[in-house]
């Protein structure tokens, strides 16, 4: 859920019978609590911020803070502790244990997985389908993660402990965790009975150089390494961490046919995940170093994965991040931004691109080119393919937010102010208030009468005291009139975002300079995932006239293309036939020039 940066719509001070409200909504949710507990979480004189959030699904949360430290988020009337919360009450919920290779998983969005869950010998909590748990790390009592249990204690065992445990909401390392203090989990050593259990295993390499007679350490569990599992856990940790190709090759060979097993490992030492992460890097440097150029920059990611790594994929051989230990290619650019080789900024809400590289840096310098590629082929492959890339037009969803003066109308079907809707659930709701409150007319059933609550929310004050009824359209158009404006994209291959208000369309205007010499200007290209630069190249191409990209006025991240004389006519065949963009979403083609016959 947080797994996304997410976006604040308020933060306001929480009053005093909203405090009161809150502490005994915390006594009913968390029952284990004692009065004194609720009472420190919820303090009544200290400071203590509500904040309303959207998640980068369009989900509306609401967050409680308190010293500057979320310590409870609440959604669809739900709440949940926050890891801070729970790393002062570790017991507040049922706990299951996992390994700690699993929490940069969990942490970029990832459900936790039964076969990646540790059975204690105490055995598995007892929790029924819905039930709130935490997540644990091996060897620390500290919860890391929150979430919901998918199944109960009997049917987990019933399946064989496969499958998906707890779908997580909520984990350290996350961005709710990042908008406090950032601070470590502590360490906390784990209940008698698991501590007991660990001294009868007789892990002795892992004990090693303590005294008999000290208390077992969760720090030498907190560093556990994958390679360090015996071959069961390995499995376990392969499945929760996508390798299923490993998983399955593994699960095939017999478990008693260790001879078989080390002569396969000697062929080839790397698992296909190490060998796609290494497919990745050596496209990632060929693709700097011959075929992207300082000019080409700001760089859309997509265009940069699409155009050029795959065409420095050697034959045979196919890019497919999900088959990686990154899973997405933001993953990817981001370990290569931590490294300083390059930049990536989101230019445009949704949109990221490159708009840095440090052709300096020893990595790419050090890259060798493979065998059967020249900087020349590359650069004229690299130009062929900028062409033949195909564009895939975004889908825009328009959606509407629950405002305030329309809470009464929408309050009967269980939203909301901040509730995001689209037109047909709009429309839907609307029609069975109409029927649930009888309010179609007997006379005529295309007008519907206005009771006190559709008269306050669809109406003006002059029209309050004439308007009785309203047609069926009429009514609808008035209650999309009246709603928040707001709007999904989805690009290919990306999560859907949503924005505030209507999408900004291509802007098209024809621009005087000097010598009385007119120049063509598109803004808002980002928006629609079009590289700017590339559409300047194309056009430049098409119409043998220069073509400049710089800064759009009054905007922070966005640039404009400009290019000499009126050529509208080549960017509405482009916009519209090549790159099939809708003609809604493109304003100014009504001024290319009139066509004259030729005398």
């Amino acid at each position: 859920m947080f797994a996304r940066a997410f976006r604040v719509r308020a933060n306001t001070s929480i009053k005093g019978s909203d405090r009161r409200k809150l502490r005994s909504d915390v006594a009913a949710a968390f029952p284990s609590l004692s009065t004194e507990q609720v009472a420190e979480l919820v303090p009544s004189k200290e400071e203590l911020n509500v904040i309303k959030i959207y998640s980068h699904k369009g989900e509306a949360i609401t967050v409680y803070m308190n010293h500057r430290n979320p310590i409870l988020f609440e959604v669809e009337k739900v709440l949940y502790p926050t890891v801070y919360t729970l790393w002062v009450y570790p017991d507040l919920l049922p706990a299951f244990t996992t390994w700690p290779p699993v929490l940069q998983k969990l942490a970029g969005g990832a459900d936790l997985m039964l076969p990646g869950v540790v059975v204690p010998p105490s055995g598995l909590p007892q929790v029924t389908r819905g039930t709130l748990c935490a997540v644990t790390l091996q060897g620390n009592r500290a919860p890391v993660a929150v979430g919901v249990a998918t199944m109960s204690t009997e049917e987990m065992l019933a399946a064989g402990m496969k499958g998906k445990g707890v779908a997580v909401l909520h984990t350290h390392l996350d961005h709710l965790w990042e908008y406090g203090d950032k601070s470590s989990p502590p360490t906390l050593a784990p209940l008698g009975t698991d501590c007991a259990a660990v001294e009868s295993a007789g892990d002795q390499e892992e004990l090693q150089g303590k005294e008999p007679g000290s208390s077992c350490s969760p720090e030498p569990e907190q560093h556990v390494d994958i390679r360090d599992l015996s071959l069961r856990d390995r499995d376990t940790c392969a499945e929760l961490l996508g390798q299923e190709e490993l998983h399955e090759n593994r699960a095939a060979e017999p478990a008693e046919d260790a001879s078989t097993q080390d002569q396969q490992e000697a062929e080839d030492s790397r698992t296909p995940q190490e060998q796609m992460d290494a497919l990745f890097n050596q496209c990632f440097f060929h693709a700097l170093k011959c075929r992207v150029k300082k000019s080409d920059l700001p760089l859309l990611t997509s265009t940069f994965l699409g155009s050029h790594m795959v065409s420095c994929c050697p034959a045979g051989k196919q890019l497919d991040i999900k088959k990686s230990s990154y899973k997405k290619f933001s993953k990817f650019l981001q370990c290569m931004q931590h490294q300083r080789i390059l930049q990536v900024k989101e230019l445009s809400k949704g949109v990221e691109s490159i708009v840095d590289v440090d052709w300096k840096h020893p990595d790419i310098k050090a890259f060798a080119v493979p065998e059967g590629f020249s900087s020349a082929s590359a650069a004229q492959d690299s130009k062929s393919e900028e062409r033949e890339q195909v564009y895939h037009a975004p889908e825009i969803i328009p959606l509407y937010g629950v405002s305030t003066k329309m809470i009464p109308l929408f309050q009967e079907s269980g939203h909301r102010k901040g509730s995001i809707l689209s037109s047909s659930e709009v429309r839907n709701i609307i029609i069975n208030y109409v029927k649930s409150n009888e309010l179609v007319d007997e006379t005529n059933k295309n007008f519907v009468k206005v009771n006190a609550i559709l008269c306050d929310c669809l109406l003006d004050k002059s029209e309050q005291d004439e308007i009785s009824h309203l047609k069926w359209d009429e009514l609808l158009s008035r209650c999309l009139e009246r709603l928040q404006p707001l709007h999904q994209v989805t690009f290919s291959g990306q999560e859907p975002v949503v924005r505030k208000g209507n999408i900004e369309p291509i802007d098209i205007s024809i621009a005087q300079r000097s010598s009385n010499k007119k120049v063509t200007i598109i803004k808002n290209l980002e928006l629609y995932g079009l590289d700017p630069q590339c559409v300047a190249n194309t056009l430049q191409q098409k119409v043998q006239a220069s073509a400049t990209i710089s800064p759009a006025p009054g905007t922070k991240d966005r640039v404009q293309v400009q290019i000499q004389g009126n050529q509208i006519h080549h960017l509405a065949k482009m916009l519209l036939e090549e790159y099939q963009l809708p003609r809604k979403y493109i304003q100014g083609l009504d001024k290319a020039p009139k066509l004259g016959r030729k005398k």
